[in-house]
Protein backbone atom coordinates (compact mmCIF):
# COMPACT_ATOMS: atom_id res chain seq x y z
CA UNK A 1 0.00 0.00 0.00
CA UNK A 2 1.34 3.41 -0.98
CA UNK A 3 0.79 6.30 1.44
CA UNK A 4 -0.57 9.39 -0.27
CA UNK A 5 0.30 12.85 0.99
CA UNK A 6 -1.54 16.08 0.19
CA UNK A 7 0.27 19.38 0.70
CA UNK A 8 -1.46 22.74 1.01
CA UNK A 9 0.42 25.84 -0.22
CA UNK A 10 -0.29 29.52 0.37
CA UNK A 11 1.60 32.81 0.38
CA UNK A 12 1.48 36.03 2.37
CA UNK A 13 2.67 39.54 1.58
CA UNK A 14 1.88 40.13 -2.09
CA UNK A 15 0.34 43.56 -1.54
CA UNK A 16 3.01 44.98 0.78
CA UNK A 17 5.38 47.82 0.04
CA UNK A 18 8.17 46.26 2.08
CA UNK A 19 9.55 42.91 3.14
CA UNK A 20 9.46 39.49 1.52
CA UNK A 21 6.65 37.42 0.14
CA UNK A 22 6.55 34.24 2.21
CA UNK A 23 4.96 30.86 1.45
CA UNK A 24 4.30 27.72 3.43
CA UNK A 25 3.70 24.18 2.20
CA UNK A 26 2.20 21.84 4.77
CA UNK A 27 1.35 18.16 4.98
CA UNK A 28 -1.00 17.71 7.93
CA UNK A 29 -1.00 14.54 9.99
CA UNK A 30 -4.17 12.47 10.28
CA UNK A 31 -4.83 13.40 13.91
CA UNK A 32 -5.15 17.16 13.42
CA UNK A 33 -8.56 18.73 14.00
CA UNK A 34 -9.25 20.14 10.53
CA UNK A 35 -12.45 21.88 11.65
CA UNK A 36 -10.46 24.57 13.49
CA UNK A 37 -8.31 25.45 10.46
CA UNK A 38 -9.65 28.57 8.77
CA UNK A 39 -8.44 31.38 6.52
CA UNK A 40 -5.71 33.29 8.40
CA UNK A 41 -7.31 36.63 7.51
CA UNK A 42 -10.47 35.76 9.50
CA UNK A 43 -8.82 35.30 12.91
CA UNK A 44 -6.94 37.45 15.39
CA UNK A 45 -3.16 37.56 15.66
CA UNK A 46 -3.30 35.78 19.02
CA UNK A 47 -5.44 32.94 17.66
CA UNK A 48 -3.25 32.67 14.54
CA UNK A 49 -0.16 32.22 16.73
CA UNK A 50 -1.86 29.50 18.81
CA UNK A 51 -3.06 27.72 15.67
CA UNK A 52 0.36 27.99 14.03
CA UNK A 53 1.91 26.27 17.04
CA UNK A 54 -0.78 23.58 16.92
CA UNK A 55 -0.23 23.07 13.18
CA UNK A 56 3.55 22.84 13.56
CA UNK A 57 3.13 20.13 16.19
CA UNK A 58 0.53 18.23 14.13
CA UNK A 59 2.07 18.11 10.67
CA UNK A 60 4.15 15.50 8.93
CA UNK A 61 6.13 18.16 7.11
CA UNK A 62 6.34 21.93 6.74
CA UNK A 63 8.32 23.75 4.07
CA UNK A 64 8.89 27.50 4.04
CA UNK A 65 9.79 29.58 0.99
CA UNK A 66 10.78 33.22 0.82
CA UNK A 67 11.32 35.69 -2.01
CA UNK A 68 13.06 38.84 -0.82
CA UNK A 69 12.09 42.37 -1.74
CA UNK A 70 15.12 42.43 -4.08
CA UNK A 71 13.88 39.29 -5.86
CA UNK A 72 10.40 40.80 -6.07
CA UNK A 73 11.86 43.86 -7.80
CA UNK A 74 13.91 41.69 -10.18
CA UNK A 75 11.25 39.10 -11.06
CA UNK A 76 7.95 40.97 -10.41
CA UNK A 77 5.54 40.02 -7.63
CA UNK A 78 3.79 37.27 -9.59
CA UNK A 79 6.99 35.37 -10.42
CA UNK A 80 8.51 36.00 -6.98
CA UNK A 81 5.36 34.59 -5.35
CA UNK A 82 5.54 31.45 -7.49
CA UNK A 83 9.24 31.14 -6.63
CA UNK A 84 8.52 31.36 -2.90
CA UNK A 85 5.85 28.66 -3.30
CA UNK A 86 8.26 26.45 -5.25
CA UNK A 87 10.87 26.88 -2.51
CA UNK A 88 8.32 25.97 0.16
CA UNK A 89 7.42 22.77 -1.71
CA UNK A 90 11.09 21.88 -2.20
CA UNK A 91 11.69 22.42 1.53
CA UNK A 92 9.18 19.72 2.52
CA UNK A 93 10.99 16.69 3.94
CA UNK A 94 8.23 14.44 2.54
CA UNK A 95 7.37 14.59 -1.14
CA UNK A 96 3.59 14.98 -1.54
CA UNK A 97 1.58 13.16 -4.21
CA UNK A 98 -0.67 16.18 -4.75
CA UNK A 99 -0.50 19.89 -4.00
CA UNK A 100 -3.44 22.24 -3.40
CA UNK A 101 -2.44 25.84 -4.12
CA UNK A 102 -4.39 28.92 -3.08
CA UNK A 103 -5.05 31.18 -6.07
CA UNK A 104 -5.09 31.02 -9.83
CA UNK A 105 -1.49 30.06 -10.53
CA UNK A 106 0.70 27.18 -9.43
CA UNK A 107 4.47 27.08 -9.12
CA UNK A 108 6.62 24.94 -11.40
CA UNK A 109 6.92 21.50 -9.88
CA UNK A 110 7.01 17.90 -11.03
CA UNK A 111 4.26 17.15 -8.51
CA UNK A 112 0.64 17.31 -9.63
CA UNK A 113 -0.90 20.56 -8.38
CA UNK A 114 -4.39 22.05 -8.41
CA UNK A 115 -5.26 25.71 -7.93
CA UNK A 116 -8.26 26.94 -5.98
CA UNK A 117 -9.59 30.48 -5.70
CA UNK A 118 -10.20 31.20 -2.00
CA UNK A 119 -8.63 27.83 -1.25
CA UNK A 120 -7.57 29.11 2.19
CA UNK A 121 -11.24 29.12 3.21
CA UNK A 122 -12.07 25.81 1.48
CA UNK A 123 -9.30 23.35 2.31
CA UNK A 124 -7.74 22.82 5.76
CA UNK A 125 -4.34 22.08 4.20
CA UNK A 126 -4.28 25.49 2.52
CA UNK A 127 -5.70 27.16 5.64
CA UNK A 128 -2.86 25.68 7.69
CA UNK A 129 -0.30 26.97 5.18
CA UNK A 130 -1.96 30.39 5.26
CA UNK A 131 -1.81 30.54 9.06
CA UNK A 132 1.83 29.45 9.36
CA UNK A 133 2.99 31.74 6.52
CA UNK A 134 1.15 34.73 8.03
CA UNK A 135 2.63 34.20 11.50
CA UNK A 136 6.15 33.78 10.11
CA UNK A 137 5.89 36.84 7.88
CA UNK A 138 4.43 38.96 10.69
CA UNK A 139 7.37 37.91 12.87
CA UNK A 140 9.78 38.86 10.07
CA UNK A 141 8.16 42.30 9.85
CA UNK A 142 8.47 42.73 13.63
CA UNK A 143 12.19 41.99 13.23
CA UNK A 144 12.49 44.50 10.37
CA UNK A 145 10.66 47.05 12.52
CA UNK A 146 13.55 46.90 15.00
CA UNK A 147 15.92 47.79 12.15
CA UNK A 148 13.79 50.64 10.72
CA UNK A 149 11.37 51.79 13.40
CA UNK A 150 10.13 54.89 11.54
CA UNK A 151 7.92 52.85 9.16
CA UNK A 152 5.92 51.13 11.95
CA UNK A 153 6.24 47.67 10.41
CA UNK A 154 5.12 46.34 13.79
CA UNK A 155 1.68 47.84 13.06
CA UNK A 156 1.32 47.78 9.26
CA UNK A 157 3.45 44.68 8.44
CA UNK A 158 4.65 46.51 5.33
CA UNK A 159 1.19 47.17 3.90
CA UNK A 160 0.48 50.64 2.42
CA UNK A 161 -1.30 52.28 5.35
CA UNK A 162 -1.63 56.04 5.64
CA UNK A 163 1.09 56.20 8.33
CA UNK A 164 3.42 54.01 6.28
CA UNK A 165 3.02 56.27 3.25
CA UNK A 166 3.62 59.37 5.39
CA UNK A 167 6.84 57.81 6.74
CA UNK A 168 7.95 57.05 3.18
CA UNK A 169 7.38 60.69 2.20
CA UNK A 170 9.31 61.93 5.22
CA UNK A 171 12.21 59.45 5.32
CA UNK A 172 12.26 57.85 1.87
CA UNK A 173 12.38 54.07 1.35
CA UNK A 174 14.50 51.65 3.38
CA UNK A 175 16.55 48.79 1.98
CA UNK A 176 13.57 46.53 2.79
CA UNK A 177 11.15 48.39 0.53
CA UNK A 178 10.12 47.12 -2.88
CA UNK A 179 11.50 49.68 -5.32
CA UNK A 180 9.12 48.69 -8.14
CA UNK A 181 5.95 49.24 -6.07
CA UNK A 182 4.17 52.59 -5.95
CA UNK A 183 4.56 54.98 -4.19
CA UNK A 184 8.18 53.82 -3.69
CA UNK A 185 8.76 53.64 -7.45
CA UNK A 186 7.41 57.17 -7.98
CA UNK A 187 9.83 58.48 -5.35
CA UNK A 188 12.78 57.16 -7.36
CA UNK A 189 11.60 59.16 -10.39
CA UNK A 190 11.60 62.49 -8.59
Amino acid sequence: MTIKFLAGVDEVGRGCLAGPVMSAAIILNNKIDKKILVDSKTISHKKRCKLANYIIHNSYSIGIGISTNVEIDQLNIHNATLLSMERAILNLCIKPNLIYVDGLYKPETSIKAKCFIKGDSRFPEISAASIVAKVLRDNEMLYLNEKTIVYSFNKNKGYPTKDHKMALEKFGPSIYHRKTFNPVYQMSLS
